[in-house]
């Protein structure tokens, strides 16, 4: 769960308190559970609700795996990065991939709101489409549908990368 907050507001103290806020709200709300699903859908439903409600009346930009712009100290960015290392690769590798992280970010938080959820759900999180139905509350054709169109809007962003 606080992974997925995690990547939404690309903040580890705003994601905990999010995360805190989530289960707070989940434990006050256990008498709603319905037995018949996941409780990790339940309350990972919980979680992205909650925090898709933060955002909206925050109306934060999305930020940069590079770091956040909130960030006042050169601790802080480093703190708000995400640093993805491969053993396999050589610097000139490692540059290249952090770019193309960075554009693929980028490309991700540029979509649509729905789109960039049911991405992160699928691609990050590696949820079925049936469990991302449960989750954003969605019928199963709907997800197919927001998956489909954000793919292509990504592939429509990013063809200049491929050669």
């Amino acid at each position: 769960m606080f992974s997925l907050i995690y990547r939404m507001v690309r903040d580890r103290t705003l994601a905990e308190d999010l995360a805190q806020e989530a289960f707070i709200r989940a434990f006050n709300a256990i008498g709603t559970y319905k037995t018949s699903y996941k409780f990790s859908n339940w309350i990972f439903k919980i979680a992205n609700n909650h925090t898709i409600d933060y955002l909206r009346k925050r109306k934060l930009d999305t930020i940069s795996i590079h770091g956040s712009p909130l960030a006042r100290t050169a601790d802080e960015v480093s703190q708000s990065q995400l640093v993805i290392v491969s053993k396999d690769e050589n610097p000139q590798e490692f540059v290249e991939n952090r770019e193309l992280g960075g554009q693929i970010e980028k490309a991700i938080g540029e979509l649509r709101e729905e789109y960039r959820t049911v991405i992160q759900l699928r691609h990050v999180e590696g949820y079925a489409y049936d469990e991302i139905a449960d989750i954003m509350e969605l019928p199963l054709g709907t997800v197919k549908t927001y998956l489909h169109r954000a793919r292509s809007e990504l592939k429509k962003r990013l063809s200049h990368l491929v050669s």
